[in-house]
């Protein structure tokens, strides 16, 4: 018997992720295709890569709030939540990579050099694999607000950034984490690009179930990789 591998077919999700094109975001007008994309078939390479061993991922590297021999400023806080298909099933051993600003909403980056405070125990980056059960958490600090110059007293809402692979490199996501009733959502240009039924899967809820005692308060966070309830997709335009 021969079996012959059917690679699937990647299509846009209209209805889901932000136009690539969004007015009141202006970078998108400099940095968006201007010419109409071309969907190319998915080949081997795509369909069963990347491949992430537990040996590459270290438990600390889940804990951002304990970096260069000491415990960062600010609200420690618990993100958890579950990695899901299309399908709704379990994306098991999968990498999640996050990164963010401090409590004083500012970049470990050189390109960042906004006047608010660098904190030396805290270098906002980590990454964690999921379990069996596609669950994940780390551990880290509530990032602050931040002025970005879109536009007139432009401030982005706290948000987490977070990119995965899920099961293939045809599942690839890169997306934001927000923080529920943030005063700034009115006048973000990244979270309002994002179809309004499709907005509150950007948004954590908060979890008094994984808030620990004297220690750090819970956020839940879940991740659904492709179909109609996907978590909008952050393109290559939406870096800030």
């Amino acid at each position: 018997m021969v079996h012959i591998l059917r690679t699937p077919t990647y299509r846009d999700q209209t209805g889901v992720n932000a136009p690539r094109d969004f007015g009141d975001y202006r970078t998108t007008t400099l940095r968006h295709p201007k010419q109409p994309l071309l969907l190319l078939p998915q080949r081997l390479t795509e369909i069963t890569g990347p491949v992430l061993g537990e040996g590459r991922v270290s438990a600390a590297d889940a804990d951002l709030t304990v970096v260069n021999g000491g415990e960062a400023q600010g609200q420690r806080i618990i993100v958890h939540g579950r990695v899901l298909d299309s399908d709704g099933r379990a994306v098991p051993n999968t990498l999640v990579e996050v990164w963010q600003a401090n409590a004083g909403g500012r970049y470990r980056h050189a390109g960042d050099n906004w006047p608010a405070p660098l904190d030396p125990h805290f270098d906002g980056v980590g990454r964690v694999l999921t379990d069996t059960h596609g669950n994940y958490s780390f551990t880290t600090i509530k990032p602050g607000a931040y002025p970005w110059g879109n536009h007139h007293n432009a401030w982005r809402p706290a948000h987490i950034h977070f990119s995965l692979f899920g099961r293939a490199f045809t599942q690839r996501l890169v997306t934001q984490m927000y923080f529920p009733d943030d005063p700034m959502f009115f006048q973000d240009p990244i979270y309002n690009s994002a179809p309004e039924d499709s907005r509150a899967r950007m948004v954590s809820t908060f979890d008094y179930a994984a808030t620990q005692d004297n220690w750090a308060l819970g956020f839940r966070f879940d991740i659904v990789l492709r179909g109609r309830n996907a978590t909008p997709f952050e393109g290559e335009d939406h870096d800030d």
